[in-house]
């Protein structure tokens, strides 16, 4: 059974998450302790809102170096849902007056851009049901066929990553959107696995027995 520490830095439903975790018959924590993190096999870290105010939840000495330490120096298994996604990035233009860019966490070789589908019928946000691409093989899908790779997504934001290698799935909303980003011991989704229903749980549950 998977020890999971789910971040909570005050932004998003990590009761959810917390929910389907516990459905897939893990045990989990809701925290931002370092020695909880530290304790975990696995961590979770969920987000919903902008990224510049995720950025500075996330930059507290103790929360971001027991992040480092423990997902990039110690190699714990690690999954960013939507909002957790787009922070590992280096940059994100998101909400900024002066036409700049917020840093982020720069794990992946990254940048996060506004969502253009180039169809007026296409609204943003993006929200709703879209079925995957699948770009290559990863462990979190190994319970998924093809046909099953349907999420849910609410994001008006996107990464565009440098290395195709990094993109496990993608989606279609008028461009192609990335669903799905691995490197070594973590991985990230755009879509919410939470709200997913059963393709969601299949999702989680190939995280949870995930042993990089």
């Amino acid at each position: 059974m998977a020890k999971v520490a789910i971040i909570d830095y005050g932004m998003g439903n990590v009761r959810s998450v917390h929910n389907a975790v516990a459905y897939c018959g893990h045990d989990a924590d809701i925290t931002r302790d370092p020695q909880a993190i530290r304790d975990a096999s696995h961590i979770i870290l969920p987000g919903v809102g902008a990224f510049g105010d995720a950025m500075q939840a996330i930059r507290q000495p103790a929360l971001v170096e027991t992040l480092e330490h423990e997902v990039r120096r110690q190699g714990k298994p690690f999954l960013g849902i939507c909002l957790g996604m787009q922070v590992l990035g280096r940059s994100s233009t998101e909400h900024t007056l002066d036409n700049g860019a917020y840093q982020g966490l720069g794990w992946f070789d990254a940048d996060i851009v506004r969502i253009n589908p180039g169809d007026a019928a296409l609204k943003i946000p993006h929200m709703g049901w879209n079925r995957l691409t699948r770009r290559r093989t990863h462990p979190v899908l190994q319970r998924l066929r093809d046909q099953d790779l349907n999420f849910y997504f609410v994001h008006s934001f996107q990464m565009h990553c440098d290395r195709p290698d990094d993109v496990v799935a993608d989606t279609d909303y008028g461009e192609r959107i990335t669903a799905i980003i691995a490197r070594e011991n973590i991985v990230a989704a755009q879509f919410h696995p939470e709200k997913s229903q059963d393709s969601g749980i299949e999702f989680l549950g190939g995280f949870l027995d995930w042993a990089p």
